[in-house]
């Protein structure tokens, strides 16, 4: 059954469309209509809206003059925020506003929406910025009705060039091109990554053929907002790569580390040269000296053989036979001990033994094994919505990490596993190779169609623990073979760790059987 499961979840993936990885769309989903309605005696009196941005799911950063009215008249005037997908639009409730800043955080009272980072590193003059919203001379274009005010829809994007920061009574504002309008109020100026640098809250006039421009609260007045507010948010300060760029980087380090290893194993070899040499002489020396000790050896036993010989023939002359007998055998054996001493003499060049050690016969790569604490590599990254603290992984027998995570081994020798959350809008790829030292995180921020058809598949085999059953395991595969297909061509995010042994502990090395 398992089988047939992954047969058919192959064949549902060739009808998944990948398409290329937006950060900029990525944002968007986190963009919303905030709405006000005043009521007075059951009748409808006043409605006005602007943009906002969820800083976490279900809170949302808009400006102060979007949602002061609910603030005056919090009895007559009900606050509304239109996602920009889906099906349906929630309550919201103010939260905390800031008038001098025009800043203010809303909470929906059901449902979720992805949240955005905000950007917390340099921008430089020139910059490329979008700002992200619903431009009123837009809705007076295309709505048709109020009821369209309240449908979900995709903001609108307008591109332009940061132009420099400049403070506003007291407040510190990011003046740019992007052109937006009444109804952009309160939305999001964010860089080519999608992160939030900034809340756009006004215009200037273009009277005369002016030139018109925008001005955005900066972040680091969200920051301290935020932070009076007591509210949690994401903040990323590495600057925006593109991914073709990231690829480069890691590419260059890649390199680096293989040369510098090349450069480690070449000195290590030469090093291991002269010590053989050295070794050599030194063994060479050692049989010369056996050789000529041995040689001394024959010659001083001759000499004391033929001396007995000598005294034998002596003693025969003098009519002696027994002592004639006795030194003339000991002479003889000496002299045949020296001609086998002489004849066994060592060579002058000696050869130093090899090790003849053989190393195992490597089957297919397996997982190594043990606790590992992974720090990132900024060098080899691309970070843009994600905390970077380190990450503890425990690897287990067979691919089960942290104890309850099975992972199986990809094309490439890489042990993955796809996480495809019930809530979250993002497909997560987790993934280290076989010895155990490089660990990768690669997030995929999908729009609301992708996440349900991921979420399917996913669904197709549900595998809660780890497991070595043989089916299990290529049930598992096939259905991350089918997430993969149907994600984008590239991740928004990849963030590469370098893998140590955590607290010393060992770690079994990777080997086949």
């Amino acid at each position: 059954m398992t089988r047939l499961l992954a047969l058919l979840l192959a064949l549902f993936a060739l009808t998944l469309p990948a398409r290329a990885a937006d950060d900029i769309s990525a944002a968007s989903r986190s963009v919303v209509r905030v709405v006000t309605v005043a009521m007075v005696d059951g009748e409808v009196v006043g409605f006005g809206h602007g943009s906002g941005i969820a800083i976490s799911p279900t809170r949302i950063v808009t400006n102060a003059h979007v949602v002061v009215s609910a603030a005056k008249y919090p009895g007559n005037v009900a606050l509304g925020v239109v996602p920009s997908e889906g099906q349906k639009s929630y309550a919201g409730k103010l939260i905390a506003i800031d008038t001098a800043r025009d800043l203010a955080l809303v909470e929906i009272t059901e449902g979720r929406l992805p949240p955005a980072a905000i950007y917390t590193g340099p921008l430089d003059s020139g910059a490329d910025v979008v700002a992200l919203g619903y431009p009123g001379n837009v809705d007076l274009a295309t709505a048709r009705s109020a009821n369209d005010y309240i449908t979900p829809r995709t903001p609108t994007r307008s591109e332009g060039n940061m132009s420099n920061m400049q403070a506003v009574d007291g407040v510190a504002m990011l003046i740019h091109t992007a052109k937006i309008s009444r109804g952009n109020s309160g939305g999001p100026l964010v860089d080519q990554c999608g992160r939030i640098t900034g809340i756009n809250t006004a215009i200037t006039r273009a009277d005369d053929g002016d030139s018109p421009f925008a001005f955005a609260i900066a972040g680091r007045e969200l920051l301290r907002f935020l932070a009076e507010a007591d509210q949690q948010y994401t903040s990323v300060g590495t600057p925006c790569l593109s991914m073709a760029e990231a690829d480069a980087r890691d590419r260059a380090a890649l390199d680096a580390e293989a040369r510098a290893s090349a450069e480690a194993d070449a000195a290590k070899n030469a090093a291991a040269k002269l010590d053989r040499e050295r070794k050599l002489a030194r063994v060479e020396d050692e049989a010369l000296a056996a050789r000529e000790n041995r040689i001394a050896l024959a010659g001083v036993l001759f000499v004391i053989g033929a001396l007995a010989a000598g005294a034998g023939l002596l003693s025969y002359n003098q009519k002696n036979l027994r002592n004639a007998k006795i030194a003339g055998g000991a002479g003889a054996v000496l002299m045949l001990a020296a001609a086998v001493l002489f004849a066994t003499r060592p060579d002058a060049h000696a050869e130093l033994a090899e090790d003849t050690a053989k190393t195992p016969a490597a089957g297919a790569p397996k997982l190594a094994e043990g606790s590992l604490l992974c720090t990132i590599r900024p060098d080899r990254s691309r970070i843009t919505v994600s905390a970077t603290t380190d990450v503890p992984i425990s690897i287990g027998k067979g691919g089960c990490v942290n104890g309850r995570t099975q992972y199986t081994q990809g094309a490439d020798d890489r042990w993955q596993r796809i996480l495809v959350p019930n809530e979250e809008a993002t497909v997560t790829v987790a993934s280290i190779d076989s010895a155990g030292r490089d660990y990768r995180v690669e997030r995929y921020l999908l729009d609301a169609e992708t996440m349900t058809k991921a979420r399917e598949t996913r669904a197709a085999i549900t595998l809660r623990s780890c497991t070595a059953n043989p089916d299990e395991l290529a049930g598992l595969a096939a259905q991350q073979d089918a997430i993969r297909s149907a994600l984008p061509a590239t991740p928004n995010e990849r963030l590469v760790y370098r893998c140590q042994p955590a607290g010393g502990a060992a770690v079994k090395p990777a080997t086949g059987d």
